[in-house]
């Protein structure tokens, strides 16, 4: 079954992938009007987590931003698809790295990177990076019970050179790589909630003291890797517009968990900046402790 659910639809995500752009965009309104509109997908979660998120705004306010996020979700999933075909000329105009010197210059000082993100605005092509850099790069992804769409998003995933590795291969990677000296980047999008039994540190996000993923910054302090946020901003629709910000180049002198807390502050201020580019649809806020 699951095969044959694959080949069902692997044709037409192909022909999705290849529409001119403004069809492409056009296809995703329509998209979106029965995601929305008709199914509601997630839509009580969405409404908690803005409610929560973001008390300071009236009701209308927050509906203006359920609005935008549903569109947003659903041009990203579909820009994840076009990746199949897009071409590296035409991503390099549309997800823009403006300070791409910051990475070199790492790279040139024989350091390994962990790679900090939040599912925020493009996290999908930012995968487009990895042609522009020398170190080995890794993506760490969640993996499908699908085995074969899970094979589709890891060649999706790794068109631009990037090696997709799951959670549980992880560890064993970063481990192997800095036993033979390999340098390489790593990219954690660190912004959703681990499981309570899990969990070792909590913080606040948005007010709320709750569990938050660590491990980025604990193998950063073992493995000697320099922490940068990546700030992606969405310039208008179709485009993206990158940042790279030094967390620091020696995590092993900052006190522990300082970094993990400095993330979720450069992750909340994103999100204030353009609350609709967030993934509001996970439940960020399934373990929470309120402060007061």
């Amino acid at each position: 079954m699951q095969f044959l659910l694959y080949v069902v639809l692997y044709p037409l995500l192909w022909i999705i992938s290849i529409l001119p752009f403004p069809v492409f965009y056009a296809f995703s309104d329509l998209v979106c009007f029965f995601t929305y509109r008709v199914f509601g997908y997630r839509i009580k979660t969405v409404r908690k987590n803005l409610e929560i998120a973001l008390p300071h705004l009236s009701v209308a306010e927050q509906k203006s931003i359920e609005k935008k996020f549903y569109s947003h979700m659903c041009d990203l999933f579909l820009e994840m698809i076009k990746t199949m075909t897009i071409s590296k000329a035409e991503m390099d105009k549309r997800f823009v790295i403006s300070n791409l010197s910051l990475m070199q210059e790492i790279e040139q000082n024989g350091k390994s990177i962990a790679i900090m993100t939040s599912h925020y605005a493009s996290y999908e092509w930012s995968i487009s990076i990895n042609n522009k850099l020398s170190h080995e790069s890794f993506a760490i992804y969640k993996k499908i019970s699908n085995p074969y769409f899970d094979k589709l998003i890891r060649k999706i995933r790794s068109k631009f050179g990037a090696t997709l590795i799951n959670t549980k291969e992880t560890i064993p990677t970063i481990e192997s790589n800095f036993a033979k000296g390999i340098k390489s980047i790593y990219g954690f999008a660190s912004d959703q909630s681990p499981r309570a039994s899990r969990a070792i540190h909590w913080d606040t996000f948005f007010g709320i003291e709750t569990p938050v993923q660590t491990g980025a910054e604990i193998l950063a302090k073992k493995y000697d890797m320099v922490m940068v946020y990546m700030h992606i901003k969405k310039v208008k629709r179709g485009y993206y517009e990158c940042r790279f910000e030094l967390m620091s180049d020696n995590p092993k002198s900052v006190p522990d968990f300082e970094l993990t807390t400095l993330f979720m502050r450069k992750v909340e201020a994103q999100i204030l900046e353009a609350p609709e580019y967030y993934l509001w649809t996970h439940k960020r806020w399934k373990h929470k402790r309120q402060v007061s």
